[in-house]
């Protein structure tokens, strides 16, 4: 009986540490939720806009501009990597990748190819 015991023990300790990580992580294998990214982000004076359309819109305060003159980009988030396609006034195409670290409905915090971290929230 004390083997039956341990053994219902083990199997119900297995199976709570298997059910971590499931859908409710925003980390489950295929990476965090795409639906999260969507609105308008901040961080300081820095803003980021991820429309549905894959399209999106950055601009810094402190440099005096604003959303009406902000920079458009496409961007894609495959997994944990987020990719923004940044188009300058001579028509190039400026790509910047970074890792994302944590995306919920409020929080946005990803590592740019510096190794610098970046913690946005999401603002109304």
């Amino acid at each position: 009986m004390k083997k039956l015991h341990l053994i219902l023990a083990a199997c119900s300790m297995l199976f709570a540490f298997a059910s971590c990580g499931g859908m409710d992580d925003p980390y489950y294998s295929d990476g965090p939720d795409e639906t999260n990214l969507y609105g308008k982000w901040r961080e300081g004076s820095v803003y980021e806009i991820y429309y549905d359309d894959g399209t999106g819109i950055t601009w810094d305060e402190a440099d005096d501009v604003s959303e009406d003159e902000g920079q458009w980009y496409d961007w894609t988030l495959e997994g944990k990597t987020l990719i923004q396609e940044h188009y300058t006034v001579f028509g190039s195409v400026v790509p910047k990748v970074y890792t994302v670290k944590q995306l919920t409905n409020s929080t946005l915090r990803y590592e740019d190819d510096y190794g610098q971290n970046h913690r946005f929230i999401k603002v109304h």
